[in-house]
């Protein structure tokens, strides 16, 4: 800067197989991450390799040397610097000269130029001690002066990290994690039975989506997963270590704070990535024709939304259930369907209908399994101008919310090997719950607009109305969807959809 006087730094940097190893710089600033004054020597050493004189290590130097030049060496290096090396000189010449010292029992000498053996591990350099403190600091902040934001930003160092393959992401992940662990909070509030805030529990969730990130690295070694278990598995064993339901019987929900706000909170960051453009990257090595990474990061998307998962404890994970779900939805959306992506949608969709158990659109489902109607919804509109059978039919099967029936069977009477099974009536703490009414009431009514004109569609989605949504609100709100729908200004009304609005209206 102009208005700062110029100081000159000395600066050292250690190379091994193209990484920083180490610096030392005499600025004396202590950071996470390098110095402008390394940072400054590291581009000039990339821009101008030729102005960097390569040297051999030291040690191959003086085996080119005789005795004499040898102690002329010696004598002018003390002599530059006799302040500082004179007594380091003279305590190693004493122990070179004794034959019974510690020194003497070593072949050879280290190299500080020479650089490690092919077979040493090598990685970038971190000063983790610097990552500690800082942790521990925005911790102590408590939210405030944009911890939670810088605390965010190291986070996303790590998944920058990740994505170069590098293993300091998992150091870096450890460090910051242990600091969560050891932050005194923890204790307190479990000692006074209090839940911790939003946005702290925010931080944890973090945490746990780097952890995964790590552990499923294809391009990991099973005796570093081996390790990061372990390590896990201690830090779960610990009696301060928050549950991801949170505290059960000693939180207290805040309904009237629950799902709208909570399920926008992250927004039958994601804004900055609408300018993104998804291509086809082939992988020949290992993928099928006509496979690329996005259709593998869109079918597992497909997958994972479907799967069937019991609704678990807690508020804040209920949240998070459907906050997850409205995040890779939204991600989805910015992807531009082609006939390949088309193609997947199908084969999942109607894999997902197939499937036994482990699918949420499959045919027998757990009484508590969290409901699809978002997810259907989204596939729906995707499959409608492709397949229209197909997206009736998944959108059909995820109208059901079998936790407010008061007996689920366990599949078709019809065929004699399912024999029905009574659950009691048992009111579960769903606290999401007005928000997954709402969202089946979505479905229905964007079903409800698709079948317009078409008598057979509109009568069968009428009678899943009637099945499947016990609210009388929501019913209510169909009527009025459907007589809107029937009467637009474009056209002339709609009898079908008249005399659903009048039966939806009347019960």
């Amino acid at each position: 800067m102009q208005s700062e006087p110029e100081t000159v730094c000395n600066v050292a940097i250690s190379f091994d197989r193209c990484k920083i190893t180490s610096v030392t710089c005499s600025c004396g600033n202590k950071d996470i991450f390098y110095c402008a004054h390394v940072v400054a020597l590291s581009l000039y050493r990339i821009r101008k390799p030729d102005q960097v004189k390569l040297h051999l290590p030291i040690s191959e130097t003086l085996f080119q040397m005789n005795r004499d030049q040898l102690q002329k060496f010696v004598q002018y290096l003390i002599t530059v610097h006799h302040t500082e090396v004179l007594p380091t000189a003279q305590k190693l010449a004493d122990e070179i000269l004794s034959q019974n010292s510690e020194i003497n029992q070593v072949h050879g000498a280290p190299d500080p130029t020479a650089g490690a053996s092919i077979d040493d591990e090598n990685c970038w350099h971190l000063d983790e001690e610097q990552v500690q403190e800082q942790v521990k600091l925005f911790l102590s902040q408590g939210g405030y002066h944009g911890s939670g934001k810088q605390l965010n930003l190291l986070f996303a160092k790590v998944r920058e990290m990740l994505k170069m393959r590098d293993s300091n992401g998992a150091r870096m992940l450890t460090l910051i994690t242990e600091q969560f662990m050891a932050d005194p909070r923890l204790s307190l509030w479990r000692q006074q039975g209090t839940a911790m805030t939003d946005k702290y529990r925010q931080l944890w969730d973090e945490l746990g989506a780097l952890w995964m990130c790590i552990v499923l690295n294809p391009h990991c070694k099973l005796e570093q997963k081996a390790s990061w278990l372990k390590q896990l598995k201690k830090w779960n064993s610990v009696d301060v270590c928050p549950w991801e339901d949170g505290n059960h019987g000693n939180e207290l929900p805040n309904l009237t704070n629950a799902l709208p706000q909570g399920a926008n909170a992250n927004q039958e960051n994601m804004g900055q990535c609408k300018s993104l453009e998804y291509q086809h990257l082939p992988a020949h090595k290992f993928l099928e024709e006509g496979e690329s990474y996005l259709t593998l990061a869109v079918e597992v998307a497909l997958i994972g939304l479907g799967q069937q998962r019991i609704m678990p404890d807690g508020l804040y994970a209920q949240e998070k259930v459907c906050r997850n779900e409205e995040q890779l939805i939204s991600k989805l959306q910015e992807i531009e369907l082609d006939d390949t992506l088309v193609k997947i949608f199908r084969k999942q969709a109607v894999f997902l209908l197939e499937a036994g158990p482990y699918s949420g659109l499959g045919e027998v489902i757990h009484r508590e399994s969290v409901p699809m109607h978002t997810f259907a919804k989204y596939l729906f509109t995707s499959l409608l101008p492709h397949d229209a059978e197909l997206a009736y039919k998944t959108a059909l099967r995820a109208m059901r919310l079998l936790v407010l029936e008061s007996t689920a069977s366990s599949g078709d009477m019809s065929r004699p090997h399912h024999i029905a099974s009574v659950v009691p009536n048992r009111y579960p703490r769903w606290f999401t719950l007005s928000h997954i009414e709402s969202q089946q009431c979505e479905l229905a009514s964007t079903m409800l607009t698709a079948a317009k004109g078409d008598v057979r569609r509109l009568e069968t989605v009428l009678e899943s109305i009637q099945k499947n949504i016990h609210s009388s609100s929501h019913i209510f709100k169909l009527a009025q969807d459907a007589f809107k729908i029937a009467t637009l200004m474009d056209s002339l009304p709609d009898i079908t959809l008249l005399k659903v609005s009048l039966e939806l209206g009347l019960q």
